[in-house]
């Protein structure tokens, strides 16, 4: 393609250097260490072309011309300054060159290396004994004090100290990050600048899975999805390292020539014709290119990318083994497949993950712009085309594109667009994922697209399990590794795994069920409330609808007949939620696996409800009065669900549920009658009848060999409890709080090895505890049972008492708690604990977490609090009569609450304690209402004044909440914004700033209560 003009006149007048640093240094001091390490970084990995005088050359009394040469051909010098620096004429010649060249153009560099800037830059220490010996030896005059001033011109320039660093790695990655900024635009990837962006990162982390200075061969996989840009960053390593090796080749689009050609000749020729030349022609089978593959190359350094591989035998045909190379190859492969990298026995890869926003916005404004900020007023629309993307760089460049030169109004029109329909250039290349998948794995990935993103990994699992008669472990597994679906941790307040996909991955599924049919009724799926009320109003449904699901997040009331349910012959699985419809179902379709429809509108099931397929079935807030008469059989259902169905009186026989697993009755008010059949449910675990208020009779027995889980919560008619079965060896989730049990049942022994929690809160037990020797957690809140030892309860983790003072104290009494090392929980909130009522070995509890000790009528605590090495959550509220607190332990993260603590006088040693509570990750502190409380020490000052030298030096990295409260009338002046009333306004620092660490506040308040 012809260049412009105005192109020609720019490259013309860029200067072409030779070298892009030139390193000045003196070899004795730094040659075979740091200058060693710093130019293999350089010139080996970063592809920063670097001069460095080798050791064989000849030196002399005068600089060499080769070397003059080659300061005038570089663009930029380092010149590493050590203690024998200024002892070399030869040294001291070519900084007097450097400074020549590049004074002007502010391109030199100082290290200073184990000497101090202002020794260099007033000669003194070894540089003053150096020009002592310089003038020995009859230097003139005039080339000393050049050589002098050099030397200060240098030192006053902004470079780097080596004391100033932790490690020598430091100093080095720091340095090379500057000098890539100054030459980046002098490398050839500088005219394809879009390819560069959100790069860096992970061409660091390929850096250190690449080490090329290790001399083994190594392969290395870079997955991530379709468009994700991992071939871009293929080319980027390819460009920067393949000079350093005998064999360099890139074989771009191996999925598409196999496809094409079925065959991996055409590849394997390219591979070899570096080495073959005119014998390439040998090569006429996959065979003979193994063959010649590794007879030629055993014995050569060789880079090879194979890009976009797709298939086991790609890899075993194109690079076979490790010893097919020679040591110090690297074997690059990108896939969309991390399985196939497994399977090869490929055990290094790095996952290319989407850019940041900030990333994101500079590649779409090179493409929509050509600049790396967008044009005035365009850039509220175009965080609306990123937030489309998501970070994918293939979909941001084709928007870009698409929309460069155009007007406000194309790009409001194109927004509109592509809500209705996705791009083909960012369809087709997404769907080559999809259509390498079976038929199962594309199923699992379109329901997931259409009704699961966003749920629980494991209720996936199960859902899809049930509808479609699968083991679905193994597809989303699968999935997973080909980078259509991820799975991401949520810890709030367990931590879940959530199943997710990039939202152009779900706008592709949802393109691939739209193009089964212009017609609703006759695709696969539904789940848009026009696509669902469509196919209801008209009554078009078809056999092909396989799954509908709508969920709403307010009650909506639809005129849907449902009559449409007559043709859905192939219906699996049906979600409703908060819709009412006005008519009733008479019939349901006999493939039906799970039905999930909350707010069921009819009283009773359809006559003709005999589904065998069934797994699931959850009606809750329904209508129901009845679920059916007699016996009816539905072999394969798991789980039933008819919670807050608030007219239901009676359970049904659930003799012909044998697979039964959970049964939840959770909040039937009216539920009376309990069939006695529910009683010898075989695989039931778990039983849910909390809050069923009308509850009085249940059977006398239980023989449910597999429950787990039983709870009678908020019963409060129920005044007997079931026995229950020998065989009964697995409950270990028990809840009685808010009966009306005054007794329990003698055979709760035989769950003495499985019960681990019991809720007894509300109730009024006579009878002492049977003990329970691996109880974890035991409520008690509002009751008035006691165990009679609590020795025999060593292995609980947590225990509860009532929160609210009762008419006749508990008369609690630990003599000891050495037993309770399990323990992670304490909860002695109102229990009248005096002076004294705390054993002095609670310091024992090396488990501990969180201890609750409010409204109790001590004055002091143990001394033995501070060895709770485990504890972040201490709370004393209300201890009206407590004085002093003790010196606390020294975790990462600790949270104390001494709120309404009113005769808190003073803190256990206030210094250590602010030195502590400055370096915890995570802490806060609150005494509100604690006015006796002096503050002579100044400790939460220091606190706050500790914390902010430690953020400002990069100590918390993320800066978790920390918080005081504290008695107190003043506001430190560091606060450098004060305001008096209820508001203040605060210019935040733009978006760009990175530098920025958060927000500190302080807040004078007077509590008027």
């Amino acid at each position: 393609m012809a260049l412009s003009s105005t192109q020609r006149a720019s490259e013309q007048s860029t200067p072409r250097w030779k070298h892009d640093v030139f390193l000045s240094f003196r070899g004795e001091d730094t040659r075979k260490g740091f200058i060693s390490h710093l130019y293999h970084e350089l010139d080996y990995w970063q592809a920063i072309k670097t001069f460095k005088d080798n050791r064989d050359l000849e030196r002399g009394t005068s600089i060499s011309p080769e070397l003059l040469r080659a300061i005038e051909e570089s663009q930029l010098a380092i010149i590493v300054l050590s203690p024998n620096y200024a002892s070399s004429t030869w040294c001291l010649d070519e900084l007097t060159k450097v400074v020549e060249c590049m004074e002007a153009r502010d391109t030199i560099l100082p290290i200073f290396y184990g000497v101090d800037p202002s020794q260099v830059r007033n000669q003194t220490g070894s540089f003053a004994e150096a020009f002592t010996e310089h003038k020995e030896k009859l230097i003139t005059k005039k080339k000393v004090e050049q050589w002098k001033a050099d030397l200060t011109k240098v030192a006053n320039l902004c470079g780097w100290d080596s004391k100033n660093f932790k490690c020598e790695r430091e100093l080095i990655e720091d340095i090379v990050k500057c000098v890539w900024r100054k030459v980046h635009p002098s490398l050839t990837l500088s005219n394809y600048p879009h390819k560069l962006v959100g790069m860096n990162s992970g061409l660091e982390r390929l850096g250190i899975l690449l080490a090329t200075d290790a001399n083994d061969d190594r392969f290395i996989g870079i997955t991530g999805m379709g468009g994700i840009g991992k071939t871009t960053i293929a080319e980027l390593v390819f460009e920067r390292i393949s000079h350093h090796f005998e064999v360099s080749s890139f074989l771009a689009n191996v999925r598409e020539v196999y496809a094409k050609h079925r065959t991996l000749v055409d590849l394997q020729k390219q591979l070899l014709f570096p080495v073959l030349k005119e014998e390439i022609k040998q090569v006429w089978d996959e065979l003979w290119g193994t063959f010649f593959t590794k007879k030629c190359l055993h014995n050569k350094k060789v880079l090879l990318i194979l890009d976009d591989v797709d298939q086991l035998n790609q890899l075993e045909i194109l690079v076979g083994k490790k010893d097919w190379f020679g040591m110090g190859s690297r074997i690059i492969i990108t896939t969309r497949n991390e399985r196939l990298l497994v399977e090869h026995g490929i055990d290094i890869s790095y996952k290319v993950e989407g850019l940041s926003d900030d990333e994101a916005l500079e590649l779409f404004s090179l493409n929509a712009f050509r600049k790396d900020q967008p044009e005035e007023g365009f850039l509220e629309l175009s965080k609306r085309f990123l937030n489309y993307a998501k970070g994918l760089p293939l979909a941001l460049k084709v928007l870009g594109c698409s929309l460069y030169n155009e007007g406000q109004d194309v790009w409001i029109s194109a927004l509109d667009q592509i809500e209705k329909c996705l791009d083909s250039k960012i369809f087709d290349p997404l769907k080559i994922s999809y259509d390498g998948l079976n038929k199962m794995e594309k199923m699992i990935f379109l329901d997931v697209a259409c009704f699961h993103k966003g749920k629980g990994k494991e209720q996936v699992i199960q859902i899809l399990d049930h509808t479609r008669n699968i083991s679905s472990r193994k597809g989303i597994h699968v999935l997973v590794e080909k980078s259509m679906l991820t799975i991401e941790k949520f810890h709030d307040p367990f931590s879940i795994d959530i199943m997710e996909m990039h939202d152009l991955m779900q706008e592709m599924a949802w393109e691939i069920v739209g193009q089964e049919s212009k017609e609703p009724g006759e695709r696969s799926r539904l789940w848009l409330h026009n696509d669902i009320s469509h196919v209801f109003m008209n009554n078009t449904g078809t056999g092909a609808i396989e799954a509908i699901v709508l969920r709403l997040l307010k009650l909506e009331e639809v005129d849907w007949k449902c009559e449409a349910f007559s043709s859905m012959h192939g219906l699996r699985f049906i979600e409703f939620d908060n819709l009412i419809f006005s008519s009733c179902p008479n019939f349901l379709p006999h493939s039906l696996r799970s039905i999930h429809w909350s707010w069921y509108p009819s009283k009773f099931l359809p006559p003709s409800f005999q589904l065998n397929s069934l797994t699931e079935l959850s009606l809750h807030h329904g209508k129901l009065v009845r679920l059916w008469d007699g016996t009816k059989d539905f072999p394969n259902l798991k789980y039933m669900d008819v919670s807050y169905s608030d007219k239901l009186t009676s359970t049904p026989d659930f003799t012909g549920l044998p697979k039964l697993e959970k049964l939840n009755l959770e909040g039937c008010r009216n539920l009376v009658e309990i069939h006695p059949s529910i009683a010898v449910l075989k695989r039931l675990r778990t039983l849910d009848f909390s809050n069923c208020k009308s509850i009085k009779n249940l059977p006398s027995e239980v023989k449910m060999d597999s429950l787990e889980y039983f709870s009678l919560r908020g019963c409060s008619k129920v005044k007997k409890i079931p026995q229950f079965a020998r065989q009964m060896t697995k409950l270990s989730m028990l809840f009685l709080d808010g009966t009306a049990i005054e007794e329990i049942p003698s055979s709760i022994e035989c769950l003495m090895e499985a019960l681990e929690y019991l809720d007894l809160a509300g109730t009024v037990l006579k009878e002492p505890l049977v003990m329970m020797k691996n109880l974890k957690l035991l409520s008690l809140r509002g009751s008035i049972a006691k165990p009679r030892r609590w020795s025999g309860l060593a292995g609980l983790f947590g225990i509860r008492k009532s929160p609210e003072p009762r008419p006749q104290p508990w008369g609690l009494v630990l003599s000891s708690l050495n037993r309770l090392c399990s323990l992670l929980e304490l909860d002695l909130s109102d229990c009248d604990l005096s002076e004294g009522d705390i054993p002095n070995d609670i310091g024992c509890l090396s488990s501990l977490r969180e201890l609750y000790l409010r409204g109790n009528n001590f004055v002091s605590l143990p001394a033995s609090i501070r060895s709770l090495s485990q504890l972040w959550c201490f709370n004393l509220e209300r201890c009206k009569r407590l004085q002093l607190l003790p010196d606390l332990p020294s975790n990462n993260e600790l949270h104390v609450n001494v709120n309404d603590c009113t005769s808190l006088k003073r803190l256990s040693y206030p210094s250590k304690l602010s030195s502590r509570f400055a370096n915890l990750y995570d802490f806060t502190f609150s005494a509100v209402n604690c006015f006796r409380l002096v503050e002579d020490e100044g400790w939460s000052a220091r606190i706050i004044s500790t914390i902010m030298k430690l953020a400002t030096k990069g100590m918390y990295p993320d800066l978790y909440d920390k918080y005081i409260v504290f008695p107190g009338s003043e506001i430190s002046e560091w606060f450098n914004v004060q305001s008096e009333g209820h508001s203040l306004n605060v210019e935040l620092p733009p978006e760009s700033c990175t530098s920025w660490l958060g927000v500190a506040f302080c807040v004078a308040f007077a509590d008027h209560c």
